[in-house]
């Protein structure tokens, strides 16, 4: 169940960072949904969820509906999930980073773990935040290049923060190419609900 759900974890996580980061890339949808999410330069718990209804939605979508299609979990197991995700974003925007971070502490043994502080930064960034994007794990920000350990560097920073710094430009930078694997995502998802 553990494997299945961390698994799980990873797609859902994967769909939501290329959902989040054509949100930021996409100026269109920058202007008319994420802009509002991010007029807290300095995140608090609630800044979470103030955000376009159209934001949460294509995450929700996007992000845990198809994980659950591509990798269902039992049904206690995706609440346990789902309840997992929506405290590792509260503590993400809280702005404190600690022991007390259950969400960040419990998932600091996997690989590329990122604590508040990473998101932090993101949101400091305001439109130039382009990076720090993933949600649980933290892995797609070291994969894609847009892993950045925010302030504090030589307090905070960490070997994966040290390996991705990158800063370069993508090909999936663009206006509509950060589409692609969104696109790509739900053509996989179709195709295993066509079975």
């Amino acid at each position: 169940a553990v494997v299945s759900t961390q698994s799980t974890g990873y797609i859902m996580s994967f769909g939501m960072y290329w959902c989040h980061r054509a949100l930021h890339k996409n100026s269109w949808l920058w202007r008319n949904i994420h802009s509002l999410h991010h007029w807290a330069k300095h995140p608090l718990s609630r800044t979470t969820y103030q955000d376009h209804w159209a934001d949460n939605f294509g995450n929700a979508i996007v992000g845990h509906a198809f994980a659950q299609i591509l990798l269902p979990l039992d049904y206690t197991m995706f609440w346990v999930s789902r309840v997992f995700r929506v405290c590792e974003s509260l503590e993400k925007h809280s702005g404190v980073s600690g022991g007390w971070n259950i969400a960040h502490t419990a998932q600091r043994w996997l690989p590329f773990a990122q604590m508040p502080h990473h998101h932090d930064w993101h949101h400091e960034g305001h439109k130039g935040c382009n990076y720090t994007f993933t949600s649980i794990g933290g892995i797609w920000d070291c994969v894609f290049g847009t892993r950045r350990c925010g302030r504090a560097p030589e307090r905070t920073q960490t070997t994966q923060d040290l390996k991705s710094s990158g800063g370069e430009v993508s090909f999936f930078d663009g206006e509509y190419t950060c589409f692609i694997p969104l696109t790509l995502l739900t053509c996989v998802v179709v195709s295993k609900l066509s079975y």
